[in-house]
């Protein structure tokens, strides 16, 4: 279901991952959107979005939680925006790695329609250390 309002992706989004219900993530996503995950992979429709995250949510996310922050939304025209927010995953136990955490920062580019507001285009970029390539997390958390 699309959201009433921009700010209020981050929060549905995260509700969507946590419920590991892919068809609550579908209604996120306008039906042509774009979404490239933290690894680098660009997929293209709302189908394709779903065949990226349905497997990892069967098997290694399966028990996983998100919790995302905001951290903007900026207007870019009649009817769009574009959100910027933190997220952090809790995988669980059914990871291969065991019990970690995962900080990522995501861009999403939004447009308002009759139903409301979709995502359009997202981002999502793994936050590293620039001298080693590392991930890590958010210090200022």
């Amino acid at each position: 279901m699309p959201t009433d309002r921009p700010e209020a992706v981050p929060d549905a989004f995260a509700a969507a991952w946590n419920a590991h219900d892919m068809a609550m993530l579908a209604a996120l996503f306008h039906e042509d959107a774009t979404f490239v995950n933290r690894f680098g992979h660009y997929v293209r429709g709302v189908d394709a979005i779903i065949a990226l995250h349905r497997p990892i949510h069967d098997t290694i996310y399966r028990d996983s939680t998100l919790t995302n922050e905001l951290i903007d939304v900026v207007p870019i025209g009649e009817g769009h925006a574009l959100v910027h927010f933190w997220s952090r995953l809790a995988a669980g136990a059914a990871h291969p790695a065991g019990p970690h955490l995962v900080d990522t920062l995501l861009q999403a580019v939004l447009a308002r329609g009759e139903g409301g507001w979709l995502i359009r285009a997202a981002e999502n970029v793994t936050l590293t250390n620039p001298r080693t390539g590392e991930p890590m997390l958010r210090q200022d958390r």
